[in-house]
């Protein structure tokens, strides 16, 4: 299959784009704080939105549909795990976070984060936490490679193997070049993007069954067991899937948007833009899987593409119900869902190379234009580990976000939470808890077992934060006064 003119041209225009807004913030970017969280410069709506989009991948346009398709209305947990997880995220952690990040030396990443929030002189907490991002964004980045692969295959009919290095150019190309701004900047037209389609695909799809009622009836015809709300994995499936939303505390690429906020002062407004956001977003992607049943029940000539690739429905039901010079704007949504996201976690995991290794050990009176270009570098050395992880064709989307979701969540949620409540948690207790929840995610995924691996990674290092903190000395005064200093102003401020 090749592409037409109007896809061409569509897709040209959007990455044309996405490349002037990375000129445009390569010149406001002249220090390292600039190039990995803007200067703390980002208002409501693009706080809002660039969290959004950043946290809503390829996954989004192509994992959930695509899950949906295959197994009813019993994959919709996930979403309202989701919705729960990131209220709770905005409304418990971004607040205490944005004021403890200022506090503890103006942390700029996680791992600085917790080295100053524990006083770690020993620096164990900045080299763990920096090697747990490695790993688990290596496969999340590798995730958004293979999403953008698949498009380009579908759209452009080009090898897998070609496809893999067109999908990836241009997000490397304006990450590299303008930083924070540019990735904060092109995550908000991306958002806007992606609900514009997420809307406009089950109106249409809806609309060519005849309309909700027909649509569920067609569904019951293909397979009741479609709209079980519960499904054949029973309670521990629901249980699993709404789990996800535990992982939203512990993830660094959406965390950092908190960091990057403006002010204490635009996180209500940002919380009430994102969460709007994401309700529409994901209820759209939803209704895309489980409709999509019913339109291609109705056309079984067109469903070649889905039946050999469930998570194409999105991208098929583009090319076969609109125009294409509007299939290339609804297809470019999902080019930019993907680009959000691994635009953010090819920074992140730049950030932890260069401040929490590369200066933390290697170059610490390193200079601000070296700290930058050396940053530039590891997102082409991250991107081009992620393209080698993401080689094989066959990598489903929603199963790598799953295993890097869940290891971020164990691993870093509980830390997170717990620092942000805990005047008692010491530095072990926090090593502690990092290793638990990293090492039994990753043992667990070896189970084989159909518990979501999340589910025991998060209470594993929960146990472990406590137990091990209490039994060691109480932290230090200067630190247990800052944590003092922190909830005081949180709670002046409303929090």
């Amino acid at each position: 299959m090749t592409a037409s003119t109007p896809l061409v041209i569509t897709f040209a225009a959007y990455l044309a784009l996405m490349v002037g807004i990375g000129l445009w913030a390569y010149r406001r970017t002249e220090t390292f704080d600039d190039y990995i969280l803007g200067g703390r410069s980002l208002g409501s709506v693009v706080t809002a939105l660039s969290a959004g989009a950043s946290d809503m991948s390829g996954w989004l346009l192509m994992g959930l549909p695509g899950a949906l398709y295959l197994g009813g209305v019993s994959q919709s947990w996930i979403a309202f795990g989701l919705l729960i997880g990131a209220w709770a995220n905005w409304r418990f952690v971004a607040g205490p976070l944005r004021v403890y990040t200022e506090r503890t030396r103006n942390a700029l990443t996680l791992p600085d984060y917790f080295t100053h929030r524990f006083a770690d002189d020993q620096r164990l907490l900045r080299m763990l936490s920096a090697l747990v991002i490695l790993v688990f964004f290596a496969v999340y980045c590798a995730s958004g490679i293979v999403a953008g692969a698949k498009l380009f295959e579908s759209v452009f009919g080009l090898p897998y193997g070609e496809a893999l290095w067109w999908g990836a150019a241009v997000t490397i190309l304006y990450t590299f070049i303008g930083g924070f701004l540019a990735v904060s900047w092109t995550d908000t037209v991306q958002a806007t993007l992606m609900i514009f389609a997420l809307l406009l695909v089950p109106v249409m799809v809806l609309i060519g069954v005849g309309g909700v009622g027909e649509g569920l009836a067609l569904v019951e015809q293909v397979d009741p067991a479609r709209l079980d709300w519960v499904g054949t994995g029973g309670l521990l499936a629901v249980v699993s899937a709404l789990a996800w939303g535990l992982g939203y505390v512990g993830q660094p690429h959406i965390l950092a948007r908190f960091m990057a906020a403006e002010s204490l002062q635009t996180i209500p407004a940002a919380r009430r833009i994102g969460m709007t956001w994401m309700a529409l977003c994901l209820f759209g992607s939803m209704a895309v899987g489980l409709f999509g049943i019913a339109w291609y029940s109705a056309h079984p000539a067109a469903a070649g593409p889905v039946t050999a690739d469930a998570e194409r429905v999105f991208i098929a039901l583009a090319q076969q119900l609109f125009n294409p010079w509007v299939a290339g704007v609804l297809l470019s949504a999902i080019l930019a869902a993907i680009m959000s996201t691994l635009s953010c976690q090819l920074l992140v995991c730049s950030s932890a190379l260069t401040e929490d290794l590369y200066r933390g050990f290697v170059r610490p009176r390193a200079g601000q234009k070296e700290l930058v270009w050396f940053s530039r570098a590891m997102v082409l050395a991250v991107a081009l580990l992620a393209i080698f992880i993401a080689r094989n064709p066959e990598s489903r989307v929603l199963g790598l976000v799953a295993y890097a979701w869940a290891g971020f969540g164990a691993a870093f949620g509980p830390v997170v939470v717990l620092s942000l409540v805990w005047q008692r948690m010491t530095r072990n207790g926090a090593l502690a808890g990092m290793l638990t929840g990293a090492l039994v995610v990753v043992l667990w995924k070896q189970t084989g077992s159909a518990l979501y691996e999340i589910v025991p990674g998060f209470i594993a290092a929960s146990i472990a934060i406590v137990v091990v903190s209490l039994l060691g000395r109480a932290p230090p005064a200067d630190v247990q006064a800052t944590h003092r200093q922190v909830r005081l102003t949180l709670r002046e401020n409303g929090h």
